[in-house]
């Protein structure tokens, strides 16, 4: 099929008349009644009921004449894709972790900025089960979560990669008025409050494992707040309503200076990998992939 027959096939609809419509489209009458039959021919309809002193067109033209528009608007659309096709200009969907979105992706972006400048990104933030899943689905060409020596380790098939952007860990943090009871006695007593990850978020699972005072609600003498957000954790013990564990990557710069004090001297920390996953079929996404990734011989830590 010839696309200019469509474009014939609109005019006629708007002009009603094969002599204006030909004018329209700059060819004579006689070149416009033969592309408009071998429109026909192709569709295998008769669009024009061709009776002696008029012409009338028929009904089902009109009414699909907006998916006529819309079907050249869109082939349209592909082949300037296509003739003005650039990868670095190509737009990546990831699903991660709420906390990453805060803690990490904006320096994984800078970078990928840098190298690619016309790339574009679409950010899915949830639960890691969430971002699994939509990984798995297709609704996402990459991944990107935190992972932990304690919890087992997400299995995909040969058709996902992996790699890690870095190494970060959990520590706990009090701001506010909590920070001057830490700097006068060195430590915070067991009864504090504090902001906990509730059951079956992954940080929750982390400390748990780890059997980390303060994590959870069971592992706290005084839960304040439940919540599986880092990033509303963070205001909250910047307010100084409780002690709560922070990737380091989210609160270093607070903790340089002096917003907020670290507990992990007496409570310890747990490490935590910032973990790349991508899909292979998608070559931007396996560009990045390895534009991410830590060599052998590196090291980036927060």
């Amino acid at each position: 099929m010839d696309v200019r027959w469509l474009d014939d096939v609109l005019v006629l609809l708007e002009e009603r008349n094969m002599t204006r419509a030909a004018q329209r489209r700059h060819i004579t009458q006689p070149a416009f009644s033969r592309r408009i039959r071998s429109f026909e021919d192709w569709l295998g309809v008769d669009i024009l009921d061709r009776q002696k002193n008029r012409i009338e067109i028929n009904p089902a033209l009109g009414d699909n004449e907006a998916e006529i528009r819309a079907f050249l608007a869109h082939l349209n659309e592909l082949r300037m894709k296509i003739a003005h096709h650039d990868p670095a200009a190509s737009v990546v969907s990831i699903a991660a972790q709420h906390t990453a979105v805060f803690s990490t992706f904006p320096s994984m972006a800078l970078r990928a900025k840098a190298r690619f400048a016309g790339v574009r990104f679409r950010i899915r933030a949830g639960n890691l089960s969430d971002c699994v899943a939509m990984f798995l689905r297709g609704d996402t060409t990459m991944l990107l979560c935190y992972q932990a020596e304690s919890i087992e380790p997400i299995e995909f098939g040969a058709n996902v990669m992996r790699g890690e952007w870095g190494h970060d860990y959990l520590i706990p943090v009090v701001g506010g008025p909590l920070r001057y009871i830490v700097k006068e006695h060195r430590e915070i007593s067991l009864d504090a409050p504090s902001i906990v990850y509730p059951d079956g978020s992954f940080f929750a699972e982390v400390l748990k494992k780890g059997n980390r005072t303060f994590g959870t609600t069971g592992l706290s003498a005084n839960p304040f707040c439940q919540t599986a957000f880092a990033s509303g954790m963070k205001e909250m013990v910047r307010s100084g309503l409780g002690v709560g564990w922070l990737p380091f990557s989210m609160v270093h710069k607070e903790i340089e200076s002096g917003e907020m004090v670290s507990l992990a001297n007496q409570y310890g920390q747990e490490s935590l990998d910032v973990v790349i996953y991508a899909n292979r079929s998608d070559d931007m996404a396996e560009c990045l992939l390895g534009l991410w990734t830590l060599s052998d011989d590196q090291g980036r830590s927060f």
